[in-house]
C-alpha cells in the first residue's frame, strides 16, 4: 500500500476527511447531506448562485432533503456552500454529480469536463476524485483522467481516480441514498479501494468492479432494462385498448407469478433524468465505436416517443364521444412531475401532451400541489384549485400519481382520462390508458 493511499484511508475511516461534492441537484445534495450527517466535513460546489444562497440559508430545493436535515449541518458548519471551487484544493474527496443531457442526439459532456479542470487547477496529492454522473463506457479514463493530469500529479500515483454511477430515485422514500448498494470502480486497485472505503462509511453495502467501465456500463444496463420493458408494456397498451382488454388487469394477473417475471407499467410517455436520456449513452457509444445500432434500444426509443402523441389521440376520441371537438374545450392536466413524488418536471410526458392539445386550440390548466408555476402552452400559469377546476373542465387528464391530491374530487368530474392507473376499482367516468 503506497503512502498517500494510506495517509487516505486513515482520514476517511476516522472520518477526518473533507468530501467536496460538485452539482448541488437531485443527485449531489442527498449525498452531501449524507457524508456531513457522517460526521465528515462536506463543500458543496454548484455555479447556481440563487441554489447556493437558498441552500446556505438551510432551505432544501429538493425533495428529498427536508429543511430539518439541511439547516442544522449547515449551522454546524459541518456543510459549507459555494460556488467556487477552490475549496477542492484541500479536500481529500471530490465527487463529481453534474447533469449529463443529450444535446443535439449526442452526449453533452460539457458540465463534467468544466468541473474536472476546475479540479485539476487545485487538484492536491492524495486525493480521491470520483465521478457519479451517467456517462458512456470510457469516459472517465478518456476524459477525465488526461484533464486531472494538466496538474502535474499523475493518476494512481498521486491521485485516486473512480467512477461510481449515482442511484437516487427522487421521491422515493423506501430507497433513501444511504439504503442503496453503490457499484465503484477504480482506474486501479488503489484508485478502487480508496472509494470503496469512502462509501462504506455511509452505506451498508459496495460492490466493486474491474474498471470504471464496468462501472460505467452497469449504470447504462440499469435504465435500458427498464426503458425496454416499459417501451413493452406501452405497445402492449395501445394494442390491448384497439382490443378492448383491460392492460392493468392483465398486467396485475401476470405479476402473481412468483417467479420469471416483473410488472412494469403503461405510462403517458417517458420523463425525468434517466430513461429518456441513458440508454441514448450506450447507443451513441455502440454507433461510434462498431458502426451499428443497439437494436432493442432503438425500438424502445421509438416506441416511448409515440406515447405522448398516443395519448392526444385518445384525448381527442374522449372528447369527440362528448360531441365537443378539441378546440375550445378545457383539459385539466393533473400530475405535471415527471414522477410522483417529485417537483421534477424534466422530460415530463404532462407537459408535452398539454402543450400539444393547447396548439390544437384547447383550453389548458393544470393541478400539481410539487408544481406550483410552469410554463405551458406558452403561458406561465399556476397549479389550479383541484375543486373548482375539476368542476370546470370537460376532461381531466391524470399523468402521474402525484403525492398531496384528494383523489376523491374527481368523482365530480364529466370523464378522467387515468395514463397511470391511480384511480382503481369501477367508476363510471374514468377511462384508462
Amino acid at each position: 500500500m503506497t503512502e498517500n493511499l494510506q495517509k487516505l484511508l486513515e482520514r476517511l475511516t476516522a472520518r477526518e476527511a473533507v468530501v467536496s461534492v460538485v452539482g448541488m441537484g437531485y443527485v449531489g445534495l442527498p449525498v452531501a447531506v449524507a457524508f456531513a450527517e457522517a460526521g465528515f466535513e462536506v463543500v458543496g460546489i454548484d455555479l447556481d448562485l440563487e441554489k447556493v444562497a437558498g441552500l446556505s440559508a438551510g432551505h432544501s430545493h429538493g425533495t428529498d432533503v427536508e429543511d430539518d436535515r439541511l439547516a442544522p449541518l449547515v449551522k454546524s458548519g459541518r456543510f459549507t456552500i459555494t460556488d467556487s471551487f477552490e475549496r477542492t484544493g484541500d479536500s481529500d474527496a471530490v465527487l463529481i454529480c453534474v447533469p449529463t443531457p443529450i444535446t443535439n442526439g449526442a452526449p453533452d459532456l460539457g458540465a463534467v469536463r468544466a468541473s474536472t479542470e476546475a479540479i485539476a487547477r487545485y487538484l492536491k496529492k492524495g486525493s480521491l476524485i470520483v465521478l457519479e454522473s451517467t456517462t458512456y463506457p470510457g469516459t472517465t479514463q478518456e476524459i477525465l483522467l488526461p484533464i486531472l493530469e494538466t496538474s502535474g500529479l499523475t493518476a494512481g500515483t498521486d491521485f485516486f481516480l473512480a467512477f461510481s454511477p449515482e442511484r437516487i430515485d427522487p421521491g422515493n422514500e423506501r430507497f433513501p441514498f444511504e439504503d442503496i448498494p453503490k457499484v465503484v470502480g477504480g482506474i486501479d486497485e488503489d484508485s478502487t479501494t480508496a472509494a470503496e472505503t469512502l462509501y462504506l462509511q455511509v452505506l451498508a453495502k459496495v460492490f466493486t468492479v474491474s474498471s470504471p467501465r464496468e462501472a460505467e456500463l452497469a449504470k447504462l444496463i440499469e435504465n435500458t432494462f427498464r426503458h425496454v420493458n416499459i417501451a413493452l408494456v406501452n405497445e402492449l397498451a395501445v394494442y390491448a385498448h384497439e382490443m378492448g382488454i383491460n392492460i392493468w388487469e392483465s398486467i396485475e394477473a401476470a405479476a402473481t407469478k412468483p417467479f420469471g417475471y416483473m410488472a412494469f407499467w403503461p405510462s403517458p410517455g417517458w420523463g425525468g433524468h434517466c430513461i429518456p436520456l441513458d440508454p441514448a449513452y450506450l447507443s451513441w457509444r455502440v454507433r461510434q465505436d462498431r458502426s451499428h445500432e443497439v437494436r432493442f434500444v432503438e425500438l424502445a426509443q421509438a416506441v416511448n416517443s409515440e406515447m405522448p402523441r398516443h395519448v392526444v389521440e385518445r384525448i381527442s376520441a374522449l372528447l369527440n364521444e362528448q360531441g365537443k371537438a378539441v378546440r375550445g374545450s378545457k383539459i385539466l392536466g393533473i400530475g405535471m412531475a415527471y414522477k410522483g413524488g417529485t417537483d421534477d418536471t424534466r422530460e415530463s410526458p404532462g407537459v408535452r401532451i398539454l402543450n400539444a392539445v393547447a396548439k390544437r386550440g384547447a383550453v389548458i390548466s393544470y393541478h400539481d400541489p410539487l408544481v406550483p408555476e410552469l410554463e405551458l402552452g406558452g403561458a406561465e400559469l399556476d397549479s389550479a384549485d383541484l375543486a373548482s377546476a375539476v368542476e370546470e373542465a370537460d376532461l381531466v387528464v391524470v399523468f402521474v400519481p402525484q403525492t398531496g391530491i384528494d383523489w376523491s374530487v374527481l368523482d365530480r368530474a364529466v370523464k378522467v382520462f387515468d395514463c397511470c392507473n391511480v384511480l382503481r376499482g369501477a367508476r363510471s367516468n374514468v377511462e384508462r390508458l
